[in-house]
């Protein structure tokens, strides 16, 4: 089967074109300044082949309508026909409570994300567009929604259930949902394999580790809890967000500054985290290495902030679940950052983690970095959660043949 995986933001659209049983992928790209003017980058892994066009992008409908171009392009594209692809996979932030697992996009699904638009403002609308999108492109083409909530879905509810009253839950949902949820989903997935377990067998910490950063303690295959929440701003300090953060602070700055309560948040979600605890010098961790390197203490908070809050979280979620038997580390810094892991493992010897130096100086391959004798085995798993859409995708669209 071919599928078109589809990942749209609010001024962006990704894309895939893969084959779900083996992965490979036959066409990727990216269409940004999506409402500005718009640009195409197109790229064939088969070939090295790249290329760029300015093509104006006034909604998402252009956007995809010049994706549909350039994959069936006689000389730049990849198929001879837009029939040539089987279904489209999209990956949609918030499923609220409403999802538990991916579905097949009906209007009942549509309004479903709809409704959680409240939840999930800044991206549900856009998912939506890029649906829609392709509806008019392609009418009839099966389409199917990989929500980035519904793994977190398992948790009981002393996990998910915040301390407020109880009308806010049951009347406004207000819960702890999770995101990243499609992409540690693939980790644990991919561990127990590696590890050669079954994973209904396994307690694992996921750590997704990047710009944006979660933790999932996953017992049996299952999420038990989370750190992001109602939101992507919970957790630990990410590259432009806070992470948790007493909600005295932001009654506090608001009363002080005489912020509204959305320009506050504005300043949590993108200039606080790491970015913040630099004195601005960067939310990218490599250059907050390099500063450090040079003796900027400033980075060099920032770093073992992050370092140190993601460490206590794996302390907590080793004692939720009860013991540990692997600690996954994946994403742009978890798959990238050696450093960065071996000062977050620094300190959890105690739970029987024991780091290989060699083998833990690596980037982006999978690979086991913990000792041989290490009661915990350590990984760094590159996510792939455009196959999982994939995989999601074509097993609905069998099942509804």
């Amino acid at each position: 089967m071919n599928i078109l995986v589809i990942n749209a933001g609010s001024s962006s659209l990704k894309y895939q074109l893969m084959n779900p049983d083996t992965g490979d992928v036959t066409a990727k790209g990216l269409c940004e300044r999506i409402g500005l003017d718009g640009r195409l980058t197109h790229k064939v892994p088969a070939t090295g082949k790249k290329v760029e066009k300015d093509i104006p992008m006034p909604t998402h409908k252009e956007a995809i309508e010049a994706v549909m171009a350039i994959l069936v392009d006689p000389v730049d594209g990849v198929i001879k026909s837009v029939d040539e692809i089987d279904a489209v996979g999209h990956r949609v932030l918030h499923g609220g409570d409403k999802f538990v697992a991916s579905c097949l996009i009906d209007d009942a699904c549509k309004q479903a994300i709809r409704d959680c638009i409240p939840l999930g403002p800044l991206h549900n609308p856009a998912n939506l567009m890029g649906i829609e999108a392709c509806e008019k492109a392609m009418p009839g083409k099966p389409q199917v929604a990989v929500f980035d909530t519904a793994f977190h879905m398992t948790m009981p509810p002393k996990a998910y259930r915040y301390a407020i009253p109880t009308k806010w839950y049951t009347e406004e949902h207000l819960r702890r949902y999770g995101f990243h949820g499609t992409s540690h989903r693939y980790v644990s997935a991919r561990a127990a394999a590696m590890l050669g377990k079954p994973i209904e067998e396994l307690k694992l910490i996921s750590c997704h580790l990047g710009n944006g950063s979660s933790l999932s303690a996953v017992k049996d295959g299952k999420c038990q809890d989370t750190s992001m929440g109602l939101s992507p701003l919970a957790g630990v300090p990410m590259g432009t967000r806070s992470g948790d953060i007493d909600a005295c602070v932001v009654q506090f700055i608001m009363n002080k500054y005489g912020m509204t309560a959305d320009e506050c948040l504005t300043m949590l979600n993108k200039k606080s985290g790491v970015l913040a605890l630099s004195n601005g010098v960067s939310s990218d961790f490599r250059d907050l290495e390099a500063g450090a390197a040079k003796g900027d203490e400033a980075c060099r908070l920032a770093l073992d902030k992050f370092c140190y809050e993601v460490r206590k979280y794996i302390g907590a979620y080793a004692a939720a679940l009860g013991g540990l038997d692997c600690l996954v580390f994946t994403a742009g810094v978890g798959e990238n950052g050696p450093a960065n892991r071996a000062a977050i493992c620094a300190g959890l010897e105690f739970l029987g983690v024991k780091l290989d130096p060699e083998r833990n100086n690596v980037r982006g391959r999978e690979v086991r970095i913990s000792t041989d004798d290490s009661k915990v085995q350590v990984w760094v798993i590159p996510t792939n959660e455009e196959l999982m859409i994939a995989q999601d995708t074509a097993e609905l669209v069998k099942a509804a043949q």
